[in-house]
């Protein structure tokens, strides 16, 4: 499986963004999807995660009600809504596939895709 992330770029805040994540390789609806970004000298953290089915999804309290994550399985693509961007949400972003929501494992990654929020 691999996963190409895209749709980064430079916003001023209150701007918004979205993110996509393409799959290849197949096997995509069968499981979760995971956006982590890493800003510089920062450890990578969690952002938002939804499952095979898009019908539950988790978000850090950072991003909660700012962002929203979908995905479209006939496309297998994952999505990430950034909206009312702030300076802190610069970072990389990256885009994670797993295969079980009661694990916090992710085995497929994304290169990342860089957001600069300027204030």
């Amino acid at each position: 499986v691999q996963l190409q992330a895209s749709g980064g770029g430079l916003v001023q805040a209150g701007g918004s963004l979205r993110l996509s994540c393409r799959a290849s390789g197949g096997g995509f609806s069968t499981y979760k999807m995971g956006w982590f970004r890493q800003a510089p000298g920062e450890e990578r953290e969690f952002v938002a995660s939804i499952n095979w089915s898009g019908g539950s999804t988790n978000y850090a309290d950072s991003v909660k009600d700012r962002f929203t994550i979908s995905r479209d399985n006939s496309k297998n693509t994952a999505f990430l809504h950034l909206n009312s961007l702030k300076p802190e949400d610069t970072a990389v972003y990256y885009c994670a596939g797993g295969r079980s929501w009661y694990s916090e494992e992710y085995a497929y990654w994304g290169q990342g895709t860089q957001v600069t929020v300027s204030s």
